[in-house]
């Protein structure tokens, strides 16, 4: 059974298409922290921001969601006369989201290995694995992909079942070693990993929000990880660049 509160946030995002003011009681604006730069806090409440949205017909389609402890974490596309891809993330105090943090991406075609950005396993397995899973990912995101260790990625992910969703990469592992080798002649869009931020785990998915710069552009980058035995075997992500500061729109930064 799904938890209150996924059901909540489910209810939450899925009110973008409807306006419903009752999904919106899950938030308290009192004391919501939005930490999307692009959006002003406090100049309008969620309930008159959601039915003015609701007027020009956009679709929502949530397509994961997690919950570690006071987080819950959603992997959603969206349709808003273009159509992107998203994680959100809502934290919850006393019953109520107080504090959001999101990463989005327009959608692109699917990659060389035939995968969109959001197909794929969905059901959650392995919730005694946890704590482990979190620690995997940790590790990997530390050792191989913020100090670009590429002899451990073979530690980390299986290539017998990889499946891989980023766009711009396939099953075959040879788009993430171009990224830690940081070979601008083979890479037309450098990344670089700087810093992890949060690691939100349930089970056997595991999501990663870092920064760092792609094509020397500030970026966030949020990493969707499926495990099983230890081992990666799917992966899906979106990486969005970062305003300057002077054009943020609220004081409360990216992550």
């Amino acid at each position: 059974m799904a938890s209150n509160k996924k059901e909540q946030i489910c209810k939450l995002l899925k009110s973008i298409e409807s306006g419903d003011p009752e999904a919106i009681s899950v938030v308290n604006e009192d004391k919501y922290i939005q930490h999307n730069p692009q959006t002003h806090e406090g100049s309008e409440g969620l309930a008159s921001l959601f039915e003015r949205l609701s007027k020009t017909s956009p679709r929502v389609n949530i397509v994961r969601v997690f919950e570690d402890h006071d987080f819950v974490f959603a992997h959603t596309e969206y349709d808003f006369a273009k159509r992107n891809i998203g994680f959100e993330i809502f934290r919850f105090h006393e019953g109520q989201a107080i504090e959001h943090w999101d990463n989005i991406q327009k959608r692109e075609e699917p990659n060389i290995s035939g995968r969109s950005m959001v197909d794929g396993v969905t059901e959650v397995a392995d919730h005694d694995k946890t704590e482990i899973n979190r620690k995997v990912i940790q590790s990997f995101v530390e050792g191989v992909l913020i100090n670009s260790d590429q002899e451990k990625l073979d530690d980390y992910i299986n290539p017998e079942t990889y499946m891989e969703h980023n766009p711009k990469m396939g099953d075959d592992l040879a788009g993430l070693r171009t990224i830690l080798a940081n070979d601008d002649m083979a890479n037309s869009v450098p990344v670089n990993y700087r810093k992890c931020h949060r690691i939100l785990a349930e089970g056997n998915f595991v999501l990663s929000v870092c920064e760092g710069d792609a094509n020397e552009m500030y970026s966030s980058f949020f990493d969707l990880y499926r495990l099983v035995a230890g081992k990666i075997v799917e992966h899906w992500d979106t990486r969005e660049t970062i305003a300057p500061r002077s054009e943020w729109k609220n004081n409360n930064g990216k992550f």
